[in-house]
C-alpha cells in the first residue's frame, strides 16, 4: 500500500495525529471519520504490566481511565483460549459519561431512517478486536502480542470484520503511520446514508455496502442493482454491514435453536462458555439478532472477563441475575454464575466437517464441574413445539453439502417469519388504538382475548402455547421497548398529520375571528412543529414543508408591524 499518498487534502499531520509546523487545522477534523468511528486503538503486551493502550488515534479523541482499563482487557483473549496466529472477535462496554468527542456529530438522520435494531448506541461502544499472536525470540515474553480496535457505536460487526481484515496485516508490518493513512482515508467516506449503496476506499481495495433502512424488505439484494460497473478497482462487495452466518453460529445448537429464541424474546439472563473469543461473540451476536426485526433491549456482552467492571455487578448473589447475554471463555464463571438460570456451553469446533455435535437439553442440576460437558443448562420450558421439518432441512443439506449460504438464508428467514408471526398481532391491535390514549395496563386482557380470530395461527404453523409466550413477553424488557418504540412512533405520525392538516386548511378563514394573542400563538406552534420536522424527529413530505414555511409567512404578514417585528427581527 502506498501508505501516505491515500491522505489525499487533509492537512499533514504527524505520528499520532498531532499537526506538524505551518499546518492549518480544518473547519471539522474528523467530522466523515467519526460518522463511523469514535477511535482506533492499539494494545500491547507490556511484561511488567500486562496489557497496555500504546496509542489511540485520532489522539484527540477522550477515553475515560475506565474505558480504557475494559478495552485494554477484553482486547486480548483470555489466556485459557490459547489464541495463536490471528484472531478476530469483538466486545460491547458501557460509555462513561457523557459524549466527549471533540467532533460532535448529529446522529438523528442517520437514525431516522435506520431499523431500530441498528441505529447507532447512546451508551455504549464496540470494540472490533484484530489480535495477533505469533513467536518472537526477539520480544522478552518470546511472543509477539498486539490488537488493533476499531472502536464505534454503530453495530456493524461484518463491516469492521472485513475492513479490519484489510488494514491489521498492514498495521502488523508498516505500524503507526500506516494507521494515520487509513484514518484520513476512512475521513474522506461519506456518512452512512440509509438506503445507500457507498463505494469505500482504504489500503488500495473499494469496499461496497448497503446500508440497511427501516423501509428495505428482508429479501431484497440492494447491491444486485448497483451502477457501478467500471469503477477500479473492482469493489470489494459486502452482502451486509450486520449480518453474521446464523447457520454457522448455530450449528452446534440447531436443536435448541427454537428455545434459545424464546430466551432471547423474553430477554432471560443467559451465560454462553466458548472455547475462543470469536466463538463467544459471535454465538452472543447471532443469538441478540435472531429476533430482529425487534430490537434487543437489553444488555449484552460478546465477551467478557473477570476484569470488566461490571464483573461484580453480573456475578453478585444478593439479587437476581440481570437481564444480560454474556459471552465467556473462563471455565471460572461456570463456578462464578451457577445461580444463573440458563447457561450455554459450547464445545470445541469440530474440524473434520460434518455435522457437529448438537448440545443436548440439561438440568442446572448438572452444572457443577469446571470440565462441565458442552450443552444447554436450563429448567425453562418452551412454549413452542419444535419444527422438526426445520430441522431436518438444515441438518439433512449440511450432510448433502448444500451452499452454507442457503443454509444461513433458511435459517434466518425462519427466525424472521417466526419474529414477526409473534409481533403482527402485538402491531395490529397498537394500530387499532390509533390515536393512543390507553395505557400499557388495560389493553394487554383485551389483546390476548383478541388472538383467537387474530394470532400468530394466521401466519405461523407451529403449535403450543403461544398465550403462554405473551404472557411472560408482557413482563420482558422487549415489550417494554417494543411498546415505546411503538408509541413513540404512533405520536410522530400524528405529528405529522396533524402539521399536514394544518397546511390544507385556510388558514385565513380560521384567523378571521381570531386574536392576535392566538393568531401569534399559531405562529410559534407552526415554527416548533416546522423546526422539529426539519431536524427528522417526525416524517413529512418537502411540499409539507414548503408550505408551513408559506404559512408562516403569510400569518405574520397578517400582524401588526409591531408584531412583525418581534416575530422577525432584523
Amino acid at each position: 500500500m502506498d501508505a501516505l499518498s491515500s491522505a489525499g487534502s487533509r492537512p499533514a499531520r504527524g505520528r499520532l495525529g498531532a499537526l506538524s509546523s505551518g499546518a492549518q487545522a480544518p473547519a471539522a477534523p474528523w467530522a466523515r471519520f467519526s460518522a463511523w468511528l469514535e477511535c482506533v486503538c492499539v494494545v500491547t503486551f507490556d511484561l511488567e504490566v500486562g496489557q497496555a493502550l500504546e496509542l489511540v488515534y485520532p489522539s484527540d479523541f477522550r477515553l475515560t481511565d475506565k474505558e480504557k482499563s475494559s478495552i485494554c482487557y477484553l482486547s486480548f483473549p483470555d489466556s485459557h483460549s490459547g489464541c495463536l496466529g490471528d484472531t478476530q472477535f469483538s466486545f460491547r462496554i458501557r460509555q462513561c459519561g457523557g459524549q466527549r468527542s471533540p467532533w460532535p456529530t448529529d446522529d438523528r438522520h442517520y437514525d431516522s431512517g435506520a431499523p431500530v435494531s441498528l441505529q447507532k448506541e447512546s451508551s455504549h461502544y464496540f470494540g472490533y478486536v484484530y489480535f495477533r499472536q505469533v513467536k518472537d525470540s526477539s520480544m522478552k515474553r518470546g511472543y509477539f502480542q498486539k490488537s488493533l480496535v476499531l472502536v464505534s457505536r454503530l453495530p456493524f460487526v461484518r463491516l469492521f470484520q472485513a475492513l479490519l481484515g484489510l488494514i491489521a496485516p498492514e498495521f502488523f508490518d508498516k505500524l503507526a503511520p500506516c494507521l494515520e493513512a487509513v484514518c484520513n482515508e476512512i475521513d474522506q467516506w461519506p456518512a452512512p446514508e440509509p438506503g445507500q449503496t457507498l463505494n469505500l476506499p482504504v489500503v488500495g481495495v473499494v469496499l461496497q455496502v448497503h446500508v440497511p433502512s427501516k423501509v428495505d424488505k428482508p429479501d431484497c439484494s440492494p447491491l444486485k442493482q448497483c451502477g457501478h460497473k467500471n469503477l477500479l478497482p473492482t469493489p470489494l462487495v459486502l452482502s451486509s454491514v450486520h449480518e453474521l452466518d446464523l447457520f454457522r453460529c448455530f450449528q452446534p445448537v440447531l436443536t435448541q435453536v427454537q428455545t434459545l429464541w424464546e430466551l432471547m424474546l423474553l430477554g432471560e439472563p443467559l451465560v454462553v462458555l466458548a472455547p475462543s473469543p470469536t466463538v463467544s461473540s459471535e454465538m452472543v451476536l447471532a443469538l441478540t439478532s435472531c429476533v430482529q426485526p425487534l430490537k434487543f433491549c437489553c444488555d449484552y456482552r460478546p465477551y467478557f472477563t473477570v476484569h470488566d467492571s461490571e464483573f461484580k455487578e453480573f456475578t453478585t448473589r444478593t439479587q437476581a441475575p440481570p437481564n444480560v447475554v454474556l459471552g465467556v471463555t473462563n471455565p471460572f464463571f461456570i463456578k462464578t454464575l451457577q445461580h444463573w438460570p440458563h447457561i450455554l456451553r459450547i464445545g470445541e469446533p469440530k474440524l473434520s466437517g460434518g455435522l457437529p455435535k448438537q448440545v443436548k437439553l440439561k438440568k442446572p442440576s448438572r452444572l457443577k464441574t469446571l470440565d462441565t460437558k458442552p450443552g444447554l443448562y436450563t429448567a425453562y420450558t418452551a412454549h413452542l413445539h419444535r419444527d422438526k421439518a426445520l430441522l431436518k432441512r438444515l441438518l439433512g443439506g449440511l450432510q448433502k453439502r448444500r451452499p452454507p449460504g442457503a443454509l444461513a438464508a433458511l435459517l434466518r428467514t425462519h427466525l424472521l417469519e417466526l419474529t414477526q408471526s409473534f409481533v403482527i398481532p402485538l402491531e395490529h391491535y397498537m394500530a387499532s388504538l390509533m390515536p393512543l390514549q390507553k395505557s400499557v395496563t388495560p389493553w394487554k386482557d383485551d389483546f390476548l382475548r383478541s388472538l383467537d380470530h387474530a394470532g400468530p395461527q394466521l401466519t405461523c404453523i407451529l403449535k403450543g402455547d403461544w398465550l403462554g409466550l405473551y404472557r411472560r413477553f408482557f413482563k420482558s424488557p422487549h415489550f417494554d421497548g417494543w411498546y415505546r418504540q411503538r408509541r413513540k412512533e404512533m405520536v410522530r405520525k400524528l405529528e405529522a398529520l396533524h402539521l399536514e392538516a394544518i397546511c390544507e386548511a385556510n388558514i385565513e378563514t380560521w384567523m378571521k375571528d381570531k386574536s392576535e394573542v392566538e393568531v401569534v400563538d399559531l405562529v410559534l406552534k407552526l415554527r416548533e412543529k416546522l423546526v422539529r420536522a426539519q431536524g427528522h424527529q417526525f416524517p413529512v413530505r418537502e411540499e409539507t414543508l414548503h408550505r408551513a414555511q408559506l404559512n408562516i409567512e403569510m400569518v405574520i404578514g397578517s400582524l401588526p408591524k409591531d408584531l412583525q417585528a418581534v416575530l422577525c427581527p432584523r
